[in-house]
């Protein structure tokens, strides 16, 4: 009954094709949005904001990143997690170059110089694609961690090799460093991560997502029509390696406050890819749904079993944690390949036309 649709007609194109043309949609949309910026600032602890709340929308800010180029245009990549340390040792050298200059000016300014690394290596695209393109983003990986190890320039010559976040303000309040609250420092990062995301959907439904779908579905055939592929994939990697760039500032200097280049290896890469594959390639409602789903899963498991007086180790949660995300992923590839983000749109469309079966 919630989702009934009698009444609402479309009389134009605009109203068909608007970003809610069901109201419904926009009504839900509109009771998450006060259940983050109200209900949850209310009532959850710092234990909830740092292990929960903005871990999940940092990592589904990296696999909406990473959704544009691989979900939406079709090209592989497994340079994630060095593509995220880009954008966090280049806001990391703006604030302390710059150490006037507003935190949320530095995080933008971080992702063009992760947007410009992207593009550089998603040249050999235009050459190569597939398994070989991966290959390419996997050498670019190694070689931005081993950059960020042996470059001391990049984290102020420190003798532990370190990047330590300073303590910065916004109208007077901390929200990076060691002496910001949670409550700040997750203000900070669902703002940055709704204004990316409704940037992000509106790139998607435009000219340059058709664009970028008609190359993932066949390039061939999109060149036949006059489309541009090195435009067309560059801009790509451009655009994913902005928001990725601008995850990774977010993932150092609004959570985990000081970083060293192993935390952008590949098991960073691996853990986007693994949401954004669980939440469903060439969708922005899955990168949301697969980051709370990897993100919360080790805290149930670390969490239930001890309300059941059966506590476990960290290491069972980890090994626990993996087995059961190798399990999802290959359950998901069988069952549903478009991930979570189908599933919802099942139950969308049943609840369109409930109470009829069909």
């Amino acid at each position: 009954m919630f989702y009934r649709v009698a009444g609402q007609y479309k009389t134009s194109y605009q109203a068909d094709y608007a970003l809610f043309p069901v109201k419904q949609d926009a009504l839900l949309l509109a009771l998450i949005l006060v259940v983050a910026f109200v209900v949850f600032p209310l009532t959850a602890s710092d234990f909830m904001f740092r292990a929960l709340l903005i871990p999940v929308l940092i990592y589904a800010l990296a696999a909406l990143g990473l959704n544009i180029l691989t979900g939406y245009a079709g090209q592989l990549s497994l340079g994630t997690g060095a593509f995220m340390g880009v954008g966090a040792y280049a806001c990391y050298k703006l604030v302390t170059i710059f150490p006037e200059l507003n935190i949320i000016v530095a995080i933008a300014l971080s992702g063009f110089f992760s947007a410009a690394v992207g593009v550089a290596f998603g040249l050999p695209s235009l050459r190569i694609k597939g398994f070989y393109l991966a290959i390419a983003t996997l050498a670019a990986q190694f070689f931005l961690v081993w950059l960020f190890q042996k470059w001391a320039w990049l984290y102020n010559y420190n003798a532990s090799g370190a990047i330590q976040v300073p303590n910065t303000q916004m109208f007077g309040v901390t929200v990076t460093g060691a002496r910001a609250s949670a409550m700040s420092q997750y203000f900070v990062v669902l703002s940055v991560v709704c204004i990316v995301t409704f940037l992000a959907i509106n790139i998607t439904r435009g000219r340059i997502g058709r664009t970028w779908k008609a190359v993932r579905d066949m390039d061939i055939a999109a060149e036949l029509v006059g489309i541009n592929l090195m435009k067309a994939k560059l801009s790509a990697f451009f655009v994913s390696s902005y928001i990725v760039g601008i995850a990774g500032a977010l993932f150092v200097f609004l959570w985990r406050g000081a970083a060293e280049a192993d935390l952008f290896d590949i098991q960073l890469s691996f853990r986007v890819l693994f949401i954004a594959i669980i939440g469903g390639l060439g969708s922005i409602l899955g990168n949301y749904l697969g980051a709370l789903l990897i993100v919360a899963l080790p805290v149930i498991i670390g969490t239930v079993p001890a309300l059941f007086g059966l506590p476990i180790s960290s290491a069972m949660v980890e090994h626990l944690n993996t087995m059961i995300i190798g399990a999802l992923i290959i359950g998901f590839l069988i069952v549903e390949p478009h991930g979570l983000a189908r599933f919802w749109a099942v139950i969308r469309e049943k609840l369109i036309i409930w109470p009829f079966p069909h």
